[in-house]
Parts: structure tokens; sequence; C-alpha cells
């Protein structure tokens, strides 16, 4: 959600409207705003302690965000990430006459069904929340056409409302390796946030059925998520039970930087996610010329084209996975037109086409401009004032 958020930000900037994207303030280091680029500025707003809470300890300072919120005036737009934000932003925008957009990057599960295999329990309001933010915001934006089909059918929302925008991707950034990749078996990679719900037990066991022969390393990059301690023991000890703890390295959280190298060498990018709205990384990866093996979950299908882009699994049974991943490694003609396509797609998905299509949602919800303003676009362009929140 984070590269999102600033790349489309940037963009927009970019293209003439000024942006701020506004967070809470978890540290009292922070300043309150911060110039990231001309037109766009990261503004930090004090709601609840000064220092990180976690995930559900945010519904207790929605209120005081919203009066944060309130005291820095009129936008043009306002555009919600998650339901924190939303549920902080709409009531403010429904009293001012601006048009609210909603995204949801992930939305609540019945704790009863599948789909909330291995998370923690939400907060209280979440999923209450999010159906009313459906049902009242301007326009909701999914990341995919699977999200898209959620908001219908888990939240009730209006089809008419909703708009897809793809993501898009730093091609310059991801990019392939130069030359010819080493042979051997290489490493895998897993780059995600350390929690149940990104499936990491499922790439350890994917990689121990692997043979010996091709068993490639398995690096798992990303930060801990506060809210599951004993996560990383916990996998661990499975690498261990299956015989792979030699196969298996602990990069944590990598800059982006760092991130697309680590890409670039790799034999194969695996996300097993229990779930994904669309799966940011298979992009990045595609860019960076590497094959991904992914689950069939939410927007994976999309992200990943099955036999085109690299391969997606319905089954989450690591035969079925190792059995992938070792094709891969041992059909250098497969892998090398899987990276080709893969790279091909990514070139055409860039940041600033995801920009257009989110600015031609905010457009249709703003007064249609003048004739004299439609005729010279920039004019029209530069009265935005935008809100990312």
């Amino acid at each position: 959600m984070n590269v999102v958020v600033r790349q489309q930000a940037e963009a927009m900037a970019a293209a003439g409207h000024t942006v701020d994207i506004l967070t809470r303030r978890s540290s009292p280091t922070l300043p309150d705003a911060v110039v990231l680029a001309p037109r766009l500025t990261l503004r930090f707003l004090q709601a609840g302690p000064v220092a990180p809470i976690s995930k559900g300890a945010h519904e207790a300072v929605i209120d005081e965000f919203r009066v944060r919120l309130a005291a820095l005036g009129d936008y043009d737009v306002i555009h919600s990430h998650h339901w924190f934000s939303g549920m902080a932003a709409l009531p403010l925008a429904q009293g001012r006459g601006i048009p609210h957009v909603q995204s949801f990057h992930s939305i609540a599960a019945d704790p009863s069904t599948p789909l909330s295999a291995g998370e923690r329990p939400e907060s209280p309001g979440r999923m209450r929340g999010e159906a009313w933010l459906a049902r009242e915001s301007d326009a909701l934006v999914a990341i995919s056409n699977a999200e898209a089909d959620t908001i219908v059918t888990r939240l009730g929302g209006s089809p008419e409302r909703i708009f897809v925008v793809l993501p898009g991707v730093d091609a310059d950034l991801f990019h392939p390796a130069p030359g010819i990749r080493a042979t051997g078996p290489g490493y895998a990679i897993v780059a995600a946030r350390l929690q149940p719900l990104k499936g990491l037990d499922l790439a350890v066991e994917a990689i121990a059925a692997v043979p010996t022969a091709l068993r490639p390393e398995l690096i798992i990059a990303g930060d801990a998520s506060g809210d599951f301690d004993g996560y990383i023991d916990g996998l661990r000890e499975l690498a261990d039970r299956n015989g792979v703890a030699d196969n298996v390295r602990f990069l944590g959280p990598q800059t982006r930087t760092a991130l697309a190298a680590l890409f670039r060498d790799a034999k194969v990018v695996l996300i097993p996610s229990h779930s994904e709205t669309f799966g940011l990384v298979a992009l990045e990866a595609a860019a960076s010329g590497v094959p991904v093996v992914a689950s069939a979950s939410g927007g994976l299908r999309e992200a990943v084209l099955d036999g085109d882009t690299g391969i997606v699994l319905a089954s989450r049974d690591p035969q079925a996975w190792g059995a992938a991943i070792t094709t891969l490694l041992g059909d250098a003609d497969l892998a090398h037109r899987l990276s080709v396509d893969a790279r091909a797609r990514a070139e055409r998905l860039d940041w600033p086409r995801s920009a257009r299509a989110l600015l031609d949602v905010y457009r249709g919800l703003l007064e249609p401009c003048s004739a004299d303003e439609a005729d010279g676009a920039d004019a029209y362009d530069d009265r935005h004032r935008l809100r990312i929140a």
C-alpha cells in the first residue's frame, strides 16, 4: 500500500497537481511535514500516542485523526487508503461537500471463513466500517478485478462506483540483470511482511520439496509483524523439521534499491500468500525479468499471467510448489521465455499510466470543466489540490 500511495502521488505531482499525503505521527522525532517533491508533501498528524501502536489499536484514534484532518482546510478530492483513514475522512468530506474516494487494499473476512486463516481478530468495527465506506463513498478504487468483486460481494458496493486502477512498477529501478544468468541452484526469494497471511510456511516446505541437487537457497526478505510475536522462530523450526535450516536465510526489511538487486539475481520469486488484492511484488519481479510462482489467490491471478509471465498454482500442496520450482530451475528455455514476457508486460505498466487512470476517477467526481479548460488540459489539471490519507 505504501508503495502504491507514494508512487501514484509522485506521478500526480509531476503532472502538475498539488498532493498532500497524510499519516499518523508515530515518533516524536518526526516533523510536521516533509516535502517529498515539488507539489508533494507528506504530513504527520498527531492522533493517539506519539509511538507505534498495534493494528487493532488504530480504531481508538480515528476521531482524533479526523480533528487533525479538519484543521488542514479544504481539498478538491480526499482519497482514503485502508478503512481507518476512510472512517476518519468520509464524515468530514460529506460535511464539506468534498468528493471522497476509498481504497481498501485489504478487506476483512468473517473469522469463520478460510480467508481469515492465520490472522488475528480484527478491530470490532472493521467489517461494519468497510461496508459503510463501500455504500457511502463517492467512488471506490480497487487495485484488481478480484478486489472489485470482493467489494461487491462482501461489502455490497455498487459496481457503478467501483473503478479498477492497476498499480505500476518502476522499470528503471527493477530491471533484469545484465548478461547471462549464472548457472547453479542460486536462490529463490520471498519478499513480504512476515505474518501468517503471506504463507511463508508454504515457501519453506516448497524448498524442502525440491531435489537436493537443484535446491536453491530460500531468502526471506521482510519485516516481522508486531502482531505475530514468535512467527519467525516458528518458520526457523519448520525449516529445521524439514531438513532445510541451512537453506533458509532471513534478511529482514530491505530498501527498494536493495530489494531490486535481490530480485534481479534470483532464480525465482515465490508469492505463496493466502490472499492478495493484487501482488505488487509480482510486478516488480516481472520488471526484474524473473519468473514467479504464485498462489491463485485474489489479484495474483491478474498480476501473474499463468504460463506467460510465471506459474500460478491453485494448490497449496508443498509437493506441487516444489515441482513448479524444480521445473523452472531445470528448464532454462522455459525460464528465459517467462522472464522475457514478464519484463515486456511490466514495461507497459508504469506509474504515470496508473496515476492517469486515478486522475480520471477524480475528474469524474468534480464539476465538469469549462469548454476553455477542456481545450487547455493544463489549466484544469493544475487547480487540483488532493488529500491522500
